[in-house]
């Protein structure tokens, strides 16, 4: 059927910002559907608060609406844009939730909008799981015992036919949020209450335990004629239990017989119609007894999902264009195949390599996590890696993590003894624990016994450990068979440094005596069709065959280096400067080469650059490309710190690094030099001094003065980052610091208390700087800059002050020799601005100052690096008609549950959100409903501050209480508020008496709370409200600045000032 004509404009809800369970798997979803839709004809009008998205510049779509995907924000626009449909299938779970609370709240009714790539009996029936549970039993698949609860009496009643373990899943929720498993009947309670809170709906499902089955996904996609194809099989290698985002999974599953495939393959297709999916893609869950062979659908989600960013980047098939295509009425066998530009969508691609998907977790900023894996997510990013064999394959994405591992072997420092029984507990690094256990004489048997991972992976490690051992001494120089060890060693996906290592080598040597012997990497092509038909959109990984199906770009090229894994500290931000950089440099007449290993990610689609390769960001595998490729230039500023890592190198090795030179980045770490170049340009800085030691510290600490900022140098995002308040708490961090950069010193620096931070993202061109913005801190200094929220225009700034933050970024970026983009963090204390940090790299408020100033900063920074001037540019932001800019950080508490929520210079936000508005109440209003806060308009409010910010509480409590509010607070508070004429209800803390201020907020007697930490020494009572704040979906705000800005952003939604605009209306 060909293409809807009965619909001009299409509306698309974006997964607003990232979050752990939805990160930018969404961004380049929803960029291929908007690209997808617009070359149709269709009119797209886009919603999503994440600024930080290739999908939310405003040339993908005709009205872009950078506001908070929340049901009354959508309400407003759809009134004033009056869509003929909405496409809620490429925003993850916050688009359906969304688009459901809009048919239920009779707004697409109103309107008369039409749901298009699911209906609402589809969502509604998967996404609710007794619902789908019933459609499942109804056509003959089988699903898990068990049943649903709405309370701790029906839980009681479900649990009495089923033993424990049990697992709890709640109801429409993502990443497996509020999910666990309950081994006995005391915390079986306490878990399904958890359950029923996390549940939007407050609904729970309570299964039978799976402990320990294997788990598959299928990729589906179905069109409107019910054609069906399966995209492709993925196989999760951790058993049930550990969430599939979790778990190391591969593609195509490795482990099912023809029987079981062709079984699950069925069931996907007859589950999609009976669930009524009429177009697009779909995920389908299933389960098997590795004793009985017993099969279980676990569930289905109708809309495409972080698998199908996976599925996408392993196949080479973009799910979500042609969802998006199917959508609006045409069928498969309408659609080419991009790839080939022979075949038709219609047909099922086929692969003849393997592909390893790796998860990233960051427990080390969560210490209270306990590191073990279960139900519910906890991974922020991942890796995926393709080899000939599942061995190559997962020692490249080992390599690929950036974790210190050179492949699937654990650092020399981490070998440990070994308990077989520890590897039960599935965890970030089991498989490396796996591997030991094999190594140290521990049978197959034992070791599957234990872990209940699939033999077969457990013969393919022990494969990997019988390689090592038989090519484990250096044949070089002995006239052994070099070549063979070399072959048999790189085919296993060993890397040079792996080799070095075992042949007591260096990595150099290793690559010379390759080059040397002729042993180069070939690359393979990703085509869909394993090798059927030529494929048009070269898209390569590298393995040691004899045929080379790749040969090099012609004409003048660029290499751009990716940012790797997402991860606290290095998210979607520089992805989204890699992929301006490709529109910069093809605008300037460049091909352009990306290499990365994100499989999320806009920069990894098949379309974006001339040449993708998909590859670890390692100087081997980098340096290998280069050899092949030759380009005129690589560039490293955009990929965070992946590409510095090994940029040094890359220049040593001959490499061309176009733009700012490595030595001027590794200038600006350098305390020693860079404190040079400041004391030259007299620019003021915060006393510091560096230490490599304990006593060292201690002086430094003494000349400076407590309280004092201590870091490793080089890390990103503030890793290892604390204010220390006197000796025994620096000597406690130097203990621990030595873990973060081992031969770098630890930094010290005064800290500036109550001071005002701001950021500064500027271009320089060598002669030339364009200062883009200037963003200052809502938080006051002490808080990581990605933690803070930030304001653009600055709301306290005097012109003095101004001219002084841009006389400064224009001499810094200069005495850096800067090509391209430059960050500068400055503080101001007693009208003095300080320089905290320079970075002349992109950094991660570079997209949000973008979209803010409509220009393309990193777009502008690639064609300054091939030598273009800014006098070339026509460089005047455009006017913003007054309006004003919040970026709000959004954070992972609710997964962490036992953290305290207390923000400190190391960074814990994983993603960020925009509000946009006339008024920096607005502003602020809309960049909280962004981050999933409501700032409430009644109710009262818990006030609990520390001694410093006691007397600034009393004109916050005052404004709140003149807004209608009641307050309540601590004792010492309550009297102080009193005293000065505003009434507040006292309450006890924790462990004072009862009813305390938990008590208050478990029974909804708390709508906003308000509570600075004590200084050093952080109590019990401030992380139980914290977490049951979190638990209860109750606004907590850490700072007077914060609260001051919220009480702010309720006066503007109680007089109902807010206005939603497209980026278009606003520029023009």
């Amino acid at each position: 059927m060909p293409k809807r004509t009965d619909i001009e404009s299409i509306l698309i809800i974006g997964a607003g910002p990232i979050i752990i369970g939805q990160a930018c798997e969404f961004d380049y979803s929803g960029t291929q559907a908007c690209k997808a839709l617009r070359e149709e004809g269709y009119r797209i009008i886009l919603v999503n608060s994440n600024p930080a998205t290739i999908m939310t510049d405003r040339q993908l779509a005709d009205a872009t609406y950078l506001e908070p995907v929340t049901p009354e924000a959508l309400a407003a626009i759809i009134e004033k844009e009056r869509p003929d449909a909405l496409l809620p299938t490429v925003g993850g779970q916050t688009a359906l939730d969304t688009a459901m609370a809009l048919h239920e709240n009779g707004v697409l009714e109103k309107y008369n909008v039409e749901l298009i790539g699911a209906n609402v009996d589809a969502i509604q029936e998967a996404e609710d799981r007794e619902k789908f549970k019933v459609a499942m039993e109804a056509i003959g698949i089988e699903t898990a015992r068990g049943g649903f609860a709405k309370s701790l009496v029906s839980a009681d009643k479900v649990i009495q036919d089923i033993p424990f373990p049990v697992i709890i899943r709640p109801s429409f929720t993502m990443g497996g949020t509020g999910g666990s498993v309950a081994y006995n009947g005391e915390e079986y309670h306490q878990l399904v209450e958890i359950g029923l809170s996390a549940s939007p709906i407050g609904e729970v499902l309570i299964e039978e335990s799976l402990l320990g089955w294997k788990e598959y996904e299928m990729e589906v996609i179905r069109d409107s004629a019910d054609n069906a194809i399966i995209i492709c099989s993925i196989e999760n290698i951790d058993p049930m239990g550990v969430h599939t985002g979790d778990s190391i999974t591969v593609a195509p599953a490795q482990t099912l017989t023809d029987k079981e495939y062709q079984k699950m393959r069925n069931w996907s297709i007859q589950c999609l119609r009976k669930i009524g999916v009429d177009t697009g893609g779909s995920n389908v869950q299933f389960t098997v007894n590795p004793e009985t062979g017993r099969t279980i659908i676990i569930e289905m989600n109708p809309r495409v999902s972080r698998s199908s960013a996976l599925a996408s980047k392993a196949t080479g098939f973009p799910i979500a264009k042609i969802a998006a295509k199917l959508a609006v009425g045409y069928t498969l066998d309408e659609l080419p195949n991009d790839i080939t530009g022979q075949t038709l969508a219609a047909f099922e691609p086929s692969i003849d390599y393997v592909v390893t998907k790796i998860p990233r977790f960051d427990f080390e900023k969560f210490p209270s996590a306990s590191g073990i894996l279960g139900v519910q997510m906890q991974s922020v990013g991942e890796v995926m890696a393709i080899g000939r064999t599942f061995r190559e394959s997962v020692q490249k994405a080992f390599r690929s993590l950036e974790v210190g591992l050179d492949g699937f072997e654990p650092k020399e420092t981490e070998y440990r003894d070994l308990d077989l029984s520890k590897i039960r507990f599935a965890s970030a690094f089991r498989l490396l624990k796996v591997k030991q256990a094999l190594e140290a004489g521990h049978s197959i048997a034992d070791v599957f016994e234990q872990t209940k991972i699939d033999p077969w992976f457990l013969h393919q490690i022990q494969k990997l450990i019988d390689v090592s051992a038989t090519f484990s001494s250096s044949p070089m120089g002995e006239g052994r068979d070099e070549v063979n060890s070399l072959n048999q060693l790189k085919r296993n996906g060993y890397s040079d440094r792996q080799i070095a290592r075992l042949w007591s080598k260096t990595e150099d040597e290793i690559r010379q005596l390759r080059k040397d012997k002729n042993i180069l990497p070939t690359y393979k092509v990703v085509d869909t069709c394993a090798g059927e038909f030529e494929a048009k959109t070269p898209y390569c990984y590298s393995t040691y065959e004899t045929e080379n199906e790749v040969t090099a770009l012609d004409g003048k090229k660029v290499m751009i280096l990716g940012g790797g894994p997402n991860r606290i500290g290095q998210g979607i931000e520089f992805d989204y400067c890699c992929v301006q950089a490709v529109f910069g440099l093809k605008e300037a007449g460049y091909k352009t080469i990306m290499v990365n290993c994100n499989p999320e990610t806009v920069s990894t689609d098949f379309d974006i650059a001339d040449r993708l390769y998909f590859e670890p960001l390692t100087f081997e595998d980098v340096m290998n490309i280069v050899d092949l490729e030759n380009p005129d230039g690589v560039l490293v500023q955009f990929g965070g710190q992946t590409p510095l890592n090994i940029a040094n190198r890359l220049k040593d090795a001959g490499v061309h690094i176009i733009g700012t030179s490595p030595d001027a980045i590794d200038l600006a770490e350098n305390r020693d030099k860079f404190g040079k170049i400041l004391d030259d340009l007299k620019i003021p800085v915060p006393k510091w001094g560096t230490a490599f030691s304990v006593d060292a510290a201690l002086v430094v600490a003494h000349e400076v003065g407590y309280p004092v900022l201590v870091r490793p140098s080089y890390v990103l995002g503030g890793q290892g980052m604390e204010i220390v308040y006197d000796d025994d708490g620096l000597k406690a961090y130097v203990g621990k610091a030595a873990l973060v950069s081992g031969e770098h010193p630890i930094l010290v620096d005064a800290f500036l208390e109550d001071a005002f931070e701001f950021d500064v993202d500027a271009l320089c061109d060598g002669i030339d700087v364009f200062v883009a913005g200037i963003m200052q801190h809502i938080e006051e200094a002490g808080i990581h800059s990605g933690d803070s929220a930030c304001v653009i225009p600055a709301y306290e700034l005097t012109s003095k002050s101004r001219k002084m933050i841009e006389d400064y970024t224009k001499e810094l970026a200069l005495s850096l020799n800067t090509i391209g983009l430059i960050n500068i963090q400055f503080a101001m204390k007693n009208d003095v601005v300080y320089v905290i940090e320079v970075n002349p790299r992109a950094s991660r408020t570079v997209p949000f100052i973008s979209k803010v100033i409509d220009l393309p900063l990193a777009k502008l920074a690639a064609q300054l690096a091939l030598g273009k001037k800014l006098v070339e540019m026509d460089l005047e932001p455009k006017s913003k008609n007054g309006l004003i800019a919040v970026k709000k950080p959004v954070f992972p508490f609710n997964k962490f549950p036992q953290q305290n929520v207390f923000l400190s210079p190391e960074m814990k936000s994983t993603g960020e959100v925009i509000g946009f508005d006339k008024h920096l109440g607005s502003a602020y209003a809309k960049a909280e409903a962004g981050a999933g806060n409501s700032l409430p308009e009644q109710g009262t409010i818990f006030i609990s501050v520390n001694n410093m910010d006691k007397v600034k509480a009393i004109p916050l409590a005052r404004d709140f209480q003149e807004l209608g509010f009641e307050i309540m607070a601590t004792t010492g508070t309550a009297s102080l508020l009193t005293e000065n004429g505003v009434t507040a209800r006292p309450i006890f803390k924790v462990g004072e008496g009862r009813p305390n201020v938990v008590d208050a907020i478990k029974n909804g007697e708390v709508q906003l709370v308000v509570n600075t930490p004590m200084g050093a020494q952080a109590r019990e009572d401030e992380y139980e409200i914290g977490r049951f704040a979190i638990r209860y979906k109750i606004p907590v705000i850490t700072t007077i600045a914060g609260a001051q800005a919220a009480v702010r952003g309720i006066r503007n939604k109680i007089a109902k000032q807010i206005n939603y605009q497209s980026l278009q209306e606003v520029f023009g």
